[in-house]
């Protein structure tokens, strides 16, 4: 599932392929943004950590992850 994370005063989101269930990652931001964690933690698809702080959030998409594209081809 791919994950895009606004953060409050960063110029870029943060977009992540997690191996995490929909609801997993709603039950993280739902458990951040009422206070009963400081982060949000969520896992991507090689095992790495990201961790934001609930107060900064600007908002959380959910998404099915977009196919690579590979090769070369008439458009």
């Amino acid at each position: 599932m791919e994950v895009k994370i606004g953060v409050q005063h960063a110029p870029r989101e943060i977009v992540l392929e997690s191996g995490q269930s929909a609801e997993e990652v709603e039950r993280a931001v739902s458990d951040a943004l009422a206070g009963k964690s400081e982060l949000l933690k969520l896992v991507d698809e090689h095992g790495r950590k990201v961790l934001v702080p609930a107060d900064r959030l600007a908002y959380v998409e959910l998404g099915e992850p977009s196919g690579r594209k590979v090769g070369f081809g008439a458009l």
